[in-house]
């Protein structure tokens, strides 16, 4: 705090210093003994304080941590007060939304009230819900209370992520060996490096994002849409989804090329091995539909059987590299480790059309692509916030260790070529003759197959290979099912919700149709349908090195501009994914608010902006923030036209937007007077009837002056910039600030929070709201109680008040200018004795407001300050200018006061 004569400290509570003023409130208000403040309707549990002093007229909040706290459980949760209840609810009548937060005035109230919105607000039959460990890691079994599953849950909750089910795909089994014979041990790691570096800053780029704004369904294509706009991110959803509906294909065509081999080796092939994958494949989509469309239980109960099938396989493989080779395994090229064989297969050596880097790179890279795999279902996970970054990241580490080790251990294991005929072998371990490869050195001479390129087995030749290494084959097979199918129908899955959250937003024509959701998750069934099509299409290709290239190229596409959408984030200085889309209402200092855009100009300005409301902007364009002008002359002009700038608030908090309102102490015109044309049909009917032809007006243009210099363009050093942050607006008020306090000029400023409290739980109440700063990655460091703001006001402060509003009193029998008596209804501006009564303590609270600003914040550089919402209807708008006049008043520096839209804009990093 500002260092003032007229203040005099008490006493110290940690960081916290209480003052008071010396010739201000008596010494039993420094101390905390007053009325207003110990009434026991009026605290909480713990003795704080927890709304503003209105008690009788608002149900208004003030800042609490647990308005944040997401993870809390469902019925522990504290929401704050939305704009509609502020506007019309009526407090006192049990019409309370949380004991902690709501009108404090009735405590068994408040308890009634929370009871009542706790069972309102719990449905009948809650949609499923997955933790970073059920859903990223595992998309694992609904919580259930019988205990005949609760193993079976808890075994849920232990298991890897989800993501990991998608990444062990296909290429895992089927064509990880057969890579490292191409590429070598070398190139292959250098590979999966290569594609773990892509995904982990995707992942990283994710995780940012993701942490950064309340993300829903809709997963990658709600990040990005909401990140860099719904016109980049509708492209890159659309990308999205083909591309996981083309995973679907390859994993399937993956499990049946599996099928067919096990068909072949019994001898019982259907027509031919092509044909065979493609009715397989065909039979196996439509079987992971039906166990999708079964819903998300009966989808995560499959999946932790897949993860339990797959941590076995791969058990039973390391088991197998170590098992001394047998003569029916040295036929098919496994010798166990050697020295010799991982120098050899350490190198390249190409083959077919596809040997290249950049070819099998194109390959191997689909198998990390299910990094999002749980962020395209972040509509179905508790808490995204936590479960995208902790489960990602964590995921792409662990499977990057896998592939690195199956990729050395085949390696040094199994030579490239091998024929499988137990007859191929030499007489003496010693003979080297004609033979050739490394089999020579153990006793084999595969020299024919190789040099014809006829050798069936290998690492280069048989895609089965890990199946040959393993202790036991069939749990190789089976582990193949399960990644495959895993994998398969987690694309499934994911490709329809980002379809349909695509759909919702009406980006591209004729897609609306597949918006639509069933049941009490909102099942995309026709994006189902859609992608059921899309992935028969490419089963019937029946090739994977044909499919998995095709999907490299999408998901590639997808991740660079995931990551653009990060960097653009990061160098624009965005705040994540609240854009203050902004209206300015310029407000003339002789007239009331003009509206500057093209609309037609209807008789008053109220009418005339609330239409400016509904059509500036349209869908992710609609401005969510209105600022206006402070209306200086508002004493001199006509009641009508005060009427109609307070009316023009009301209207915006009406159509649920934010309001900023700006006051400078000489005020801000950055408008020119300019000719304009105006037609006849946009003028209203009086001016119409007055004018027979089109005529010439002056309108204000907005930003006409660009060289214009105010406060906001010059640097502002080392100077406070303070906010009273007394109402919770879902962090609009403290967003503002911290977005000035980015620009270079501002960058030195410190800011002060200040906040309501009492003396008793002072300490308590500032490390609360600290903490609370410190999830938000603001910045702001200090924080400063102010229990005086609960004192009575001078004397003197009140008498200037009463002389303010004394031209808008309404008293019995008046009379309008030609005699008639008026009606309270006919002068709705007019402050009636009981408007006085009902909002004493509000009135109150402001007039010492501007008292603390006097002694506070007299130098800052900026001064940001809650703006009041009152019930609709119930508070004369000049008793409403009234207060901000008496806070505003005589004050140098400029002060805003901000009201958000009662929901987030600010989210902790982790919840």
């Amino acid at each position: 705090m500002e260092d003032s004569s007229s203040y005099k400290t008490v006493f110290s509570l940690g960081r916290f210093k209480v003052r008071k003023l010396q010739n201000g409130p008596p010494p039993e208000q420094a101390n905390g003994n007053v009325k207003q403040s110990t009434d026991p309707a009026q605290m909480e549990d713990d003795g704080s304080l927890s709304a503003p002093p209105d008690y009788e007229a608002t149900i208004d909040a003030c800042p609490k941590y647990d308005f944040y706290n997401l993870s809390a459980p469902p019925a522990r949760r504290k929401i704050r007060p939305t704009l509609d209840m502020l506007r019309n609810a009526e407090p006192g009548k049990g019409q309370v939304f949380s004991q902690d937060s709501g009108d404090p005035s009735s405590e068994a109230g408040a308890k009634e009230g929370e009871e009542k919105d706790a069972e309102a607000e719990e449905p009948e039959v809650e949609a499923v819900r997955f933790g970073w460990v059920k859903g990223v890691m595992v998309r694992s079994m609904n919580e259930m209370s019988f205990n005949g599953r609760e193993m079976f849950r808890r075994f849920a909750r232990m298991v890897l992520i989800r993501c990991m089910l998608n990444i062990w795909g296909v290429i895992l089994y089927l064509r990880l060996p057969w890579i490292t014979a191409q590429a070598g041990i070398g190139l292959t790691w250098l590979i999966i490096l290569m594609s773990c570096v892509v995904t982990s800053i995707t992942g990283l780029s994710i995780s940012a994002i993701s942490t950064n704004g309340k993300v829903k369904a809709g997963g990658t294509y709600f990040l990005i849409s909401r990140s860099l706009g719904p016109e980049l991110g509708g492209s890159i959803g659309l990308l999205f989804s083909f591309a996981n509906a083309v995973a679907v294909a390859m994993h399937v065509v993956g499990f049946s090329e599996t099928v067919k081999d096990l068909l072949v080796e019994f001898d019982a092939v259907m027509v031919d091995p092509v044909n065979d994958i493609r009715i397989v494949g065909v039979i196996t989509v439509t079987v992971l539909l039906g166990i999708a469309l079964a819903g998300m239980e009966w989808e995560a109960k499959a999946q932790v059987v897949f993860f339990f099938v797959i941590m076995v396989s791969f058990v039973n493989y390391f088991v197998g590299t170590l098992i001394p080779a047998s003569p029916e395994r040295q036929a098919k090229g496994y010798f166990s480790y050697r020295g010799d064989i991982f120098l050899q297969n350490i190198v390249p050596e190409w083959r077919g059309e596809s040997g290249s880097f950049f070819g099998m790179f194109s390959i191997f890279f689909p198998s990390a692509t299910g990094i999002l795999a749980g962020a395209n279902i972040s509509g179905d996970l508790k808490d995204p916030a936590v479960a995208i970054p902790q489960g990602t990241l964590m995921a792409i580490f662990l499977t990057t260790l896998t592939y690195l080790a199956i990729c050395a251990t085949i390696g040094a294991c199994v030579i490239r070529d091998a024929s499988g005929n137990m007859n191929d072998t030499l007489g003496s371990t010693n003979f080297t003759g004609d033979c050739v490869g490394l089999g020579c050195n153990y006793g084999w001479n595969f020299t024919e197959c190789s040099l014809a390129g006829t050798c069936e087995l290998g690492l280069a030749n048989d895609y089965q290979t890990m199946s040959m290494v393993s202790a036991f084959s069939p749990l190789i097979t089976a582990g193949i099912f399960a990644a495959t199918l895993s994998s398969a129908l987690a694309c499934l899955v994911s490709a329809p919700k980002v379809f349909q959250c695509l759909c919702q937003d009406n980006l591209y024509p004729l897609i609306g149709f597949f918006a639509k959701g069933y049941g009490k998750n909102q099942e995309p069934l026709r994006a189902y349908a859609l992608t059921f099509i899309l992935a028969i299409a490419f089963i019937l290709i029946a090739e994977l090195n044909t499919i998995a290239p095709i999907i490299s190229n999408f998901f590639l596409c997808s991740y660079a501009l995931i990551n653009f959408s990060c960097f653009h984030a990061t160098v624009t200085n965005s705040p994540g994914f609240y854009h203050l889309k902004c209206w300015p209402l310029v407000a003339n200092s002789s007239t009331s608010p003009s509206i500057e855009h093209r609309i037609p100009r209807l008789s008053t300005v109220e009418a005339n902006s609330s239409i400016s409301l509904q059509v500036s902007g349209l869908g992710r364009l609609k401005p969510n923030t209105i600022v206006l002008g402070y209306k200086r002359n508002w004493q001199s002009d006509s009641p009508q036209n005060l009427d109609n700038y307070v009316g023009i608030i009301h209207d915006s908090f009406d159509i649920n937007v934010g309001v900023c309102v700006l006051r400078m102490r000489d005020g801000l015109d950055v408008s020119r007077r300019v000719k304009a044309q105006v037609n006849l049909g946009f003028e209203d009917l009086e001016a119409a009837m007055g004018h027979g032809k089109q005529r010439r007006d002056t309108f204000k243009v907005v930003g006409a002056d660009t060289h214009l210099e105010t406060v906001f363009q010059g640097n502002q050093k080392k100077k406070n910039v303070d906010i009273y942050w007394l109402s919770d607006d879902g962090g609009l008020t403290l967003l503002i600030p911290y977005l000035l306090t980015r620009r270079k000029r501002w960058s030195r400023c410190k800011v002060r929070v200040f906040i309501s409290g009492q003396i008793v739980n002072a300490e308590g109440h500032r490390e609360e709201i600290q903490f609370l700063l410190n999830r938000f990655r603001l910045g702001f460091n200090e924080v400063v109680v102010l229990p005086e703001i609960m004192w009575k006001p001078e004397e003197t402060s009140c008498k200037e008040f009463e002389d303010l509003i004394a031209p808008y009193r309404f008293h019995e029998s008046q009379k309008d200018d030609e005699g008639t008596e008026v009606t309270e209804k006919d002068m709705p501006w007019k402050i009636t004795s009981e408007d006085l009564r009902v909002y004493k303590k509000k009135t109150e609270q402001y007039i010492r407001l501007h008292e603390i600003l006097q002694n506070h914040s007299r130098n800052a550089a900026l001064i940001v300050m809650s703006l009041p919402v009152v019930r609709k209807g119930a508070c004369p708008s000049a008793l409403y200018m009234a207060w901000l006049e008496t806070v505003s008043k005589n004050l140098h520096p400029p002060i805003a006061f901000i009201r958000g839209n009662q929901q987030d804009v600010l989210t902790f990093y982790c919840q």
